[in-house]
């Protein structure tokens, strides 16, 4: 046992050797998955900060003009132009020089003050469905708390009802809260799983693999050795993100960091699994890198990253079953943000580990192959 653990250790020593002897590859730990972050953090978001919009005022009264002085101070609407026709309106939304349309009717006051419902309507650039969709929503609960304050300040009684939002673990809704901790399992499955596929690829083409095959290795033994430099560096770049969600974007972290660990251990499993049956499959770096990235695209759309996985096709729900990012995403997320703990992350750590040991095995299995 303690002659099999070093020689697991030596061939660990040696793939350090190999990734750091160069300087562009040790740049390549640090420097992708930090800039990929950053452009994550700030690029990939779902918040509206500036709405471009038109005003449309068939009506010119007071109370239009105190509904205008709504949007104007929401610090969201941006006033592009004022229409003075219908015709002009829609120009502007089928040049893309505003998102919104807020149209006014013509008696529009006539309407408030007799108590009848008043028409404001809100036409919408509907190309980009899920811009808006937040726009139009935005323009709703304007138009919501203008109707509460006139109602109040005319002695009407208020709404029947009234809806009091309040978001728990994002406060705000800031997109990046979501974006930057999925980032940390996301950027270091990618790393992971390319070191690992490369690695036996690298050996063969430069003809080192057969030496490897001389030497008193089990396949079990090198794939250890394969495995766990990939791992430390996975979790090495996995906690280059914790620090730049932390210390850069200030998201406040509510969990455990022993948690945390051990639910990247666990996926860090997985990948290196993954990147060894690719490995296993390949024979040129070339190839290696090939199914590396036909991989790494279906566990991407198949994560819950960017679309949920609920709204998606029954049978690709069953398949998102095989995809440990979408495990990983979820446990990452609930430990950062909502701070859970080792009992609550139960369903997430044993799939993760039931993959893991499925894809070592596998890999195992196709490495003893191709050694006899």
């Amino acid at each position: 046992m303690w002659a099999m653990c070093l020689r697991v250790w030596a061939l660990t020593i040696k793939e350090w050797l190999a990734v750091l002897k160069d300087k562009r590859s040790r740049l390549s730990l640090i420097m992708p998955p930090l800039v990929q972050c950053l452009i994550y953090g700030y690029a990939a978001t779902y918040d509206l900060n500036h709405i471009p919009y038109a005003w449309l005022d068939n009506d010119r009264g007071a109370a239009s003009q105190a509904l205008y002085a709504k949007f104007a101070g929401s610090g969201v609407f941006d006033l592009r132009a004022t229409p003075p026709n219908a015709e002009q309106a829609r120009r502007l939304i089928s040049e893309r020089e505003a998102l919104l349309i807020v149209q006014i009717e013509t008696d529009f006051q006539r309407h408030l003050e007799l108590g009848e419902p008043a028409a404001v309507q809100v036409i919408a650039d509907g190309r980009n469905s899920n811009t808006a969709a937040a726009a139009t929503a935005y323009a709703s609960a304007i138009v919501d708390q203008f109707n509460v304050e006139w109602r109040a300040a005319h002695g009407a009684p208020p709404p029947p009802l009234q809806v009091f939002s309040r978001s728990w673990y994002n406060p705000n809704l800031e997109t990046r809260w979501y974006m930057a901790p999925s980032m940390i399992a996301t950027l270091s499955l990618v790393q992971t799983m390319m070191l690992t596929a490369l690695s036996v690829a690298r050996e063969r083409e430069q003809g080192t693999f057969d030496q490897l095959l001389v030497t008193p290795y089990s396949a079990n033994e090198i794939m250890l050795g394969k495995a766990l430099p990939a791992m430390f560096i996975g979790l090495g770049q996995a906690s280059l993100v914790v620090v730049v969600a932390q210390l850069w974007f200030h998201i406040p972290f509510a969990g455990s960091y022993l948690t945390l660990y051990a639910g990247l251990s666990a996926f860090m499993l997985a990948a290196v699994g993954a990147g060894l049956l690719i490995s296993a499959f390949s024979a040129t770096m070339q190839q290696a890198m090939l199914y590396t990235f036909f991989l790494l695209m279906p566990f991407m759309l198949l994560s819950g990253l960017t679309t949920p996985i609920g709204n998606m096709p029954e049978s690709l729900q069953y398949l998102t079953l095989m995809n440990p990012l979408r495990f990983a995403l979820t446990l990452v997320q609930r430990v950062y943000l909502e701070g859970a703990d080792l009992a609550l992350l139960r369903p997430y750590f044993m799939p993760l580990l039931i993959i893991g040991a499925l894809s070592l095995s596998g890999a195992a299995l196709l490495f003893r192959y191709r050694l006899n």
